[in-house]
């Protein structure tokens, strides 16, 4: 399923000593795997407080707790620990945790809004010194943005709100009946014009 080298395994140990806590173990888990920016983490979690159906790994002076909905895009991992002098790099690579590359129809309204953030509309923004972040989306589908960087006190907000963003959005996502800015536009410090 996963394979942790003798040298990442040795790395784990050493952190988890550090912690000086029996309790304390490792629990790997994908990070927004359906999104365009999926990734794998690994973190600290005391085991009798978060371990629920994870699948537990025995490794020799740890166990690594994984993620039971992670599983899928987990399988075949490899995580390494590449020593460079003093100092050391965690390599981990996970062949069925990609980046999607379309919108998928079946993620929840709020998955879809910020898929098409990161992938089409805040590379358009960042070329202005802003960005753009969902806050929420109610229940009758009313999404929710915050701006920032350049964007927060631009006087070309309305604009770039009405012409940009809420038209990308609903084209692409229809059951979206609404897009509204909740940014306070007064506190920009260094708007783009």
């Amino acid at each position: 399923m996963i394979t942790i080298t003798e040298a990442a395994q040795a790395h784990f140990r050493k952190l988890l000593e550090k912690q000086n806590d029996p309790d304390m173990q490792l629990r790997i888990e994908a990070i927004d795997p359906n999104g365009s920016h999926p990734e794998c983490g690994i973190r600290f979690f005391k085991a009798d407080k978060e371990q629920g159906d994870d699948i537990v790994l025995g490794f020799k002076g740890f166990m690594l707790y994984v993620d039971a909905k992670s599983i899928p895009y987990l399988q075949g991992a490899y995580v390494d620990f590449k020593k460079d002098g003093l100092n050391g790099e965690l390599y981990m690579e996970t062949p069925n945790l990609k980046p999607r590359g379309e919108l998928n129809p079946e993620w929840p309204i709020q998955t879809k809004v910020q898929f098409l953030l990161d992938t089409e509309i805040n590379p358009q923004v960042a070329a202005h010194g802003g960005m753009v972040s969902v806050v929420d989306v109610s229940e009758d589908n009313v999404v929710i943005l915050r701006f920032g960087g350049g964007c927060q006190g631009c006087g070309m907000i309305d604009m770039t709100l009405k012409n940009g963003v809420e038209k990308v959005l609903k084209e692409r996502i229809p059951e979206i009946t609404e897009v509204r800015d909740v940014t306070d536009h007064t506190a920009g410090k260094n708007p783009y014009y």
